[in-house]
């Protein structure tokens, strides 16, 4: 019964030959008749004075030990048994695994849809980077989310008016040969979805993966910060061909 309740083979014979014993016992005759060896028996004597299970006393300058009379140890268990129960109830556990898989998104519409699941579910914040025709759908999402104190903030490739606070335009010039179409989405910092033109069909992928999103957060950083310094010295760098010749090659 007590193995049952999670005692282990030692205490339970211990507990039962002071339980059958008309008299108290000192640590010598809990040996000889427990089966319990001389050099485990203190140690097990203490476990079970803890568990309230054996009373102990001094006579005569010798230790001595008493069971728990069994139908009190029987109430015992029962009702810690119970209390165990009721904690259960009242406790939910929730593990939090880590998703770190990659989904391979195919199909325009597809990707659309999934791109406004994500807005959508968003609730601290969202970074976005798109071209002007496509970023347009987004914007009555958008501008919810940042109405409802959300972060909203990224980088519209092409001409566009927005009432959003953080949305920076770059509008391609004829040299900006290198610039394909995409689109990126990240929300909380915990998830991102980046798709691009590819055999002139729409693919991306979709992922919570850390690393993943570190990275899409710097391109998107890397992006906005070259947006802002080709606007503010767009004179400056045109004029020099080293520099616009390294600038035309990027995709940002």
């Amino acid at each position: 019964m007590l193995q049952k309740f999670g005692f282990s083979q030692y205490e339970s014979k211990l507990y039962e030959v002071l339980v059958s014993s008309e008299e108290p016992m000192d640590a010598t005759n809990i040996v000889n008749y427990s089966g319990v060896p001389k050099a485990k028996v203190y140690e097990v004597i203490s476990r079970m004075v803890k568990k309230g299970m054996v009373m102990e006393s001094i006579s005569e300058k010798k230790k001595l030990y008493s069971a728990l009379p069994l139908p009190l140890a029987i109430e015992k268990l029962s009702a810690e048994f119970k209390d165990n129960i009721n904690q259960l109830k009242k406790k939910t556990y929730k593990k939090s695994f880590t998703d770190d898989r990659v989904w391979s998104l195919k199909v325009d519409s597809s990707i659309r849809a999934q791109s406004i699941q994500l807005l959508k579910k968003a609730k601290e914040s969202i970074r976005i980077s798109a071209w002007k025709d496509e970023f347009v759908e987004y914007i009555p999402f958008l501008e919810e989310k940042e109405q409802s104190g959300i972060i909203v903030e990224g980088l519209v490739v092409g001409d566009l008016t927005t009432a959003l606070s953080n949305i920076l335009t770059l509008v391609p010039t004829q040299e900006h040969k290198a610039l394909e179409r995409f689109k990126l989405i990240i929300i909380d910092d915990k998830e991102v979805m980046f798709a691009g033109v590819e055999d002139d069909s729409w693919q991306a992928i979709k992922t919570m993966s850390k690393p993943f999103v570190k990275v899409f957060t710097e391109f998107l950083y890397h992006d906005i910060a070259l947006a802002k310094i080709n606007k503010k010295y767009y004179d400056l760098l045109m004029g020099d061909e080293e520099i616009k010749t390294f600038l035309m090659k990027l995709r940002y």
